[in-house]
């Protein structure tokens, strides 16, 4: 009988490596990887080796100096050299969007711990003399970034966990799994079996395959790149004669790609455009491929080699040495696919790496960290493989990979929804919500009202850093929602059932709220083991043993995921996914029940239908409505989930109703301005798996005398020890561009906290956030300032809910 292991890594890359290392790290020394040929031997050895640190996003940012940490003390502990070139980075900005772009992410980069800095033109020349770019508006310069030596790093990662017990086989290509009874995983493979608790993939060009074996459709394919190196360039020769510093990596959006050092010449590695973009493997890696490239293809980048001969003349001069250009991983928003496997217990993914040697340390450390803590010490949620649901089939991921990678360079806005396979869910109600002028988002797939133009205004999103035209037309539909009454369409949230004589029980040891009661609605939250805030849910309770789940449409696949993996096995609590079943409109607003109230025979008195209720009744002629008196705007309003059948009627009937009452359709973007009036919590952003509920500021939600819960016993141990941080409220005085998301708060010109949420409120004229804040600042009247395009904007601490803080027209 074979012993079982604690863990099996399929696949030799660096990112294999780094989980390996990992682990071993973290004291599991009875850890194997299976690599089917050699170590480096698929994207690995022919990677160009670049470890770039910008990245807007404060979870990324953080991992990214996690891996140039990790790879900065291997060569101290394992005796090996890593090629480490601390260079620095310098990313050349020729336009006022550009330049934006870079204002908007040094808001963020101390919050980060990352150097960076604004430089002028004449500063980035001196920076880098070969380039000759007179049309240049400045430059955002990473001092610690640098490029490393692919193979050399994964082979020292690999030396460090074979020092600490680890065990690598190669030549060891793996053909299947099995689960057996006792719940362990059984590993086949061309050496034989192999039996462990955690199987972990990261098996790069390989992953749909692999993936496959599990019955998991990964949304992943892998792209070609390719770059040139040159032979020596006499100005490089010259500088290290001199013994001039490396120059830093450049990136200039002039000729849309990167150029290096490269020994004594450079290394220029151009980004495909969509329409040249080739991918790779789509129906699986050949059986011929292994540490092979590809063929030059010139033609696909003739363009930025032009652009790049003319900003760098001596990139033209030289002679070339070689191509290199082959396949490496990618995902439709760019970032790997890092934690647990949906559906499967003990499987998790490190697959679509786009860039393997900048996240091998960090996707080592954290999951690693997660498998063998069972948590993470920061939030990971933008890298967990069941944020895609199951819209990322195999056809749209080739559309959006080839989009993702097209467009790698090109400037992106915040709040930019791409193009590619869209429309492809859709509620009946969008063929005429697009006739009265929506201009839509994409959420977990669906397509989804971002606001709506009025009649001769076009219909399309104008994209920027700051204001644009757009704002006053999401403006009026606040104002319609706080003065009149507004149509929201949600179809797009997920919805779960859950049912059987053992729901309440299971339910109520899951979610740290109480639970209402038949006819009730609540605001619940789905707890980690360490109090930090996994899922939240408006939670009705249609029956005694009948619950509707509502979350985010991001959550859906997440969500039933993590639910489904804690059901008891006996069979007395049965759960449903019932998002496609159901749509949603939203009536809400002080005119909400006049409008709704001809429509229907269920009482929409206070007295007969209060808030935090429930009814089921017909609407117009739509049956088996579930009327809900909860919104996400702190006014009159009731949410309608409605079998989809009933769809296209409910909607005309909605807006016939409501003409005498000033309706106005209402989309995403008011609604984010109306909850921040309120400082409701948004899901990933003021509440995630890092923060506790404490530090949420989630208190009201939270009853710690109902019984045990799920984090129960962390939150009692956090409030014995007393919190150091909470999200407050802040305004802030703005003109011209807003806070979103991450930037610092500064007090006397020191940091001390950051924005979780952000944005314009049209209710109060000015900027208004949820921010972490240390307890001593987070009182109201305190003054701080917020870094917004680089510049910092008087704010000043309020109570929570600045907008009818007695919540009393919801309760009209």
């Amino acid at each position: 009988m074979l012993t079982p292991m604690r863990a099996i890594v399929v696949g030799g890359g660096c990112v294999g490596a780094g989980i390996l290392y990992g682990l071993a790290k973290r004291g599991w020394s009875d850890v194997a990887l299976l690599e089917r040929t050699q170590l480096t031997a698929g994207s690995t050895w022919h990677a160009a080796g670049l470890i770039p640190s910008y990245a807007r996003s404060l979870s990324v940012g953080r991992m990214i100096t996690k891996s140039i940490e990790i790879y900065e003390g291997l060569e101290a502990e394992t005796g090996q050299k890593v090629g480490w070139h601390k260079c620095g980075q310098l990313r050349i900005a020729n336009t006022r969007d550009r330049l934006d772009e870079y204002r908007s992410y040094m808001d963020v980069a101390e919050v980060q711990g990352v150097r960076a800095s604004i430089v002028s033109p004449s500063e980035a020349r001196e920076i880098w003399p070969l380039l000759d770019n007179n049309g240049m508006l400045g430059a955002l310069y990473h001092p610690d970034d640098g490029h490393i030596a692919p193979a050399d790093v994964t082979q020292a990662m690999a030396k460090g966990a074979r020092d600490l017990g680890a065990k690598i086989h190669l030549g060891t290509e793996v053909t299947g799994f099995e689960r057996m009874p006792g719940g362990e995983w059984k590993v086949r493979s061309s050496r034989g079996d192999f039996v462990c608790e955690h199987v972990i993939l990261a098996t790069g060009n390989y992953a749909r395959q692999t993936g496959a074996m599990l019955g998991l459709d990964i949304p992943a394919i892998p792209i070609v790149h390719q770059y040139w190196i040159t032979e020596a360039v006499p100005e490089i020769v010259e500088r290290k004669r001199l013994g001039l510093p490396e120059m830093p990596i450049l990136r200039d959006e002039g000729y849309e790609g990167y150029l290096r050092e490269e020994g004594d010449g450079l290394m220029f590695g151009p980004y495909e455009r969509t329409e040249q973009l080739k991918l790779f493997a789509e129906n699986g890696v050949p059986e011929w491929f292994g540490a092979d490239l590809l063929d030059e293809d010139f033609d696909a980048v003739s363009w930025n080699w032009e652009q790049a001969t003319q900003l760098v003349p001596a990139l033209g001069r030289a002679g070339i040495k070689r191509n290199v250009r082959g396949p490496f991983q990618m995902t439709a928003d760019e970032l790997p696919l890092m934690g647990p496997a949906w559906g499967l217990d003990n499987v998790w993914l490190a697959e679509g790496v786009p860039g393997g040697i900048l996240w091998g340390g960090a996707i080592g450390y954290y999951l690693s960290e997660r498998i063998v803590e069972g948590g993470n010490s920061i939030d990971t949620a933008e890298l967990d493989p069941r944020r895609f649901g199951d819209h990322a089939n195999k056809n749209w991921t080739r559309e959006k990979v080839r989009e993702a990678w097209g467009t790698h360079a090109a400037q992106h806005f915040p709040g930019q929804d791409m193009p590619a396979a869209r429309p492809q869910k859709t509620a009946p109600s969008y063929d005429r919500l697009t006739e009265l002028g929506a201009v839509w988002d994409v959420l977990n797939g669906w397509e989804m009202p971002s606001w709506f133009a009025p009649a001769g205004v076009e219909a399309r999103n104008v994209y920027s850093w700051r204001w644009t035209a757009k704002g006053n037309y999401v403006g009026e539909e606040v104002q319609a929602v706080r003065q009149a009454v507004g149509l929201v369409e949600m179809t797009p949230m997920t919805k779960f059932e859950l049912r059987g004589p053992g729901a309440e029980l299971w339910l109520d040891g899951i979610l740290a709220n109480r639970l209402p009661r038949p006819g009730g609605v609540t605001l619940a939250h789905h707890l980690t083991p360490a109090g930090g805030v996994q899922a939240e849910y408006v939670v009705a309770r249609l029956g005694m043993d009948l619950f509707y789940l509502i979350s985010t449409p991001r959550a859906e696949r997440w969500n039933f995921d993590d639910l489904s993996r804690r059901l008891p096995k006996d069979g007395s609590v049965h759960l449903s996914n019932v998002t496609n079943d159901r749509g949603c409109f939203t009536v809400v607003g002080p005119r909400a029940r006049e409008l709704l109230q001809p429509l229907t025979e269920v009482d929409l008195s206070n007295e007969a239908f209060p808030r935090f209720s429930a009814r089921s009744g017909t609407v117009g002629l739509a049956s088996d409505v579930r009327i809900m008196r909860v919104n996400y705007s702190g006014e009159l309003g009731w949410e309608l989930y409605h079998p989809l059948c009933y769809q296209r009627h409910l909607l005309d009937a909605l807006l016939a109703s409501g003409e005498a009452h000033g309706l106005r359709l209402v989309g995403l973007q008011a609604l984010e301005s109306l909850r921040l009036d309120k400082s409701y919590r948004a899901m990933y952003r003021d509440m995630n798996p890092e923060l506790s509920a404490w530090e949420s500021g989630l208190d009201r939600f939270v009853r710690l005398d109902k019984g045990d819960f799920l984090g129960r016993a962390a939150l009692v141990a956090k409030q014995k020890q007393g919190g150091t941080h909470r999200i407050a409220t802040l305004l802030i005085d703005t003109d011209g561009a807003s806070a979103f998301a991450y930037e610092g708060i500064y007090r006397d010109g020191k940091l001390v906290g950051r924005v979780t949420s952000a944005g314009y409120s049209y209710t109060l004229g000015r900027d208004i956030a949820l921010a972490l804040l240390p307890l001593e600042l987070g009182v109201p009247g305190i003054e701080l300032e917020v870094s917004i395009l680089g510049e910092r904007r008087p704010a000043k601490v309020v109570p929570d809910s600045p907008y009818d803080p007695e919540a009393e027209r919801g309760r009209m």
